[in-house]
């Protein structure tokens, strides 16, 4: 999978989506470090994407970022309250309060 959505990044074909789909790929596999990488794009190209700054958080965290990661679920809480996506609202406070108590 992660092939795949490569070879569309070197083709140029950028987008939010496809910067979501890596980091999530690299998540999964393991490798915070590159999937931090995308996310970070992903918010850059498409800042209200709730679902891309509770992973892009997860990402900080795994890599021991905790203020970045805070930083971030703090974007995603406020993009997902616009937004009106209660479902990661609500995820991203919850993670949030784990994650300060660390």
């Amino acid at each position: 999978m992660i092939e795949g959505l490569e070879k569309m990044l070197a083709k140029g074909q950028d987008s939010a989506e496809l910067r979501f789909g890596l980091g999530n790929a690299y998540l999964a596999r393991g490798d915070a470090l590159i999937a931090a990488e995308h996310l970070q794009c992903c918010v850059t190209l498409k800042p209200d994407y709730s679902a891309a700054w509770k992973l892009l958080a997860k990402a900080q965290q795994a890599q021991g970022l905790i203020e970045a990661a805070t930083a971030s679920y703090q974007q995603g809480i406020a993009v997902a309250q616009q937004q009106g996506d209660k479902q990661a609202l609500k995820e991203m406070q919850v993670f949030l309060k784990r994650l300060q108590k660390l």
